[in-house]
């Protein structure tokens, strides 16, 4: 599975070669320039991790933290050459995971990223199993089952499950749901999602309180913590 990676970084040699050291270890990153071009791009797509300068035009990399943090459970890294304590301890209380002071090792960024991301990401993949919670699926079989017992789920309930899960903590609205699960050819209406969603709750029963409504937004899997 490749990883997605936002890289918000002012200055252009630094940004590209962060960039394309992460992309040869197998990441897809997506390189801004600026905390507006950072906020837009988070509001936009689903990131595995969010590396953030302070230092940046328009807004600086802790407004956009907070802002991140006020609508998503994503890990961000500080990647600054400020080392003064108490912007560091500031970093730490608005929601970052780890701050890094330049100059830095790539490998020791890459090493960070690596295991928030392991620690974030809501699968756990064993021989082709996937875990969240107390809920168990199985690819091979379509399978799910919640602590032990098969949960009925229609083929287009599965895969809106697997689709919230996979992106769990990210809103997704009616409109991308449908693009996923029904394709973009389809033709009906976004109702259609409301009255999977509510049938996959049932299906769930005590785990349906993890699929949650943004209101006026679409759906998203709040997964344990």
């Amino acid at each position: 599975m490749s990883y997605r990676i936002l890289l918000a970084e002012d200055e252009p040699g630094l940004r590209n070669m962060t960039a394309e050291y992460l992309r040869g270890q197998g990441f897809t990153v997506d390189a801004v320039r600026d905390g507006e071009e950072a906020e837009w791009a988070v509001n936009q797509n689903r990131y595995d991790a969010v590396i953030l300068d302070i230092m940046m035009p328009k807004r600086n990399g802790q407004e956009v933290c907070c802002t991140i943090r006020e609508r998503y459970d994503v890990p961000v890294i500080f990647l600054t050459a400020l080392n003064a304590e108490d912007v560091i301890v500031r970093s730490y209380e608005i929601g970052a995971d780890e701050y890094v002071t330049k100059p830095f090792s790539n490998a020791i960024l890459l090493a960070k990223v690596t295991a928030l991301i392991n620690r974030y990401h809501g699968l756990t993949v064993q021989s082709g199993i996937v875990r969240e919670g107390n809920l168990v699926i199985e690819p091979a079989r379509r399978r799910v089952t919640i602590n032990g017992s098969v949960a009925e789920l229609s083929p287009k309930e599965y895969e809106l499950l697997l689709l919230l899960i996979e992106n769990r903590g990210h809103i997704l609205s009616r409109t991308q749901i449908l693009d996923r699960v029904w394709g973009a050819d389809y033709a009906g209406y976004e109702r259609t999602v409301d009255n999977h969603v509510k049938k996959l709750r049932i299906a769930l029963g005590a785990e349906g309180v993890h699929l949650r409504t943004a209101i006026k937004a679409g759906y998203y899997w709040e997964g344990e913590t």
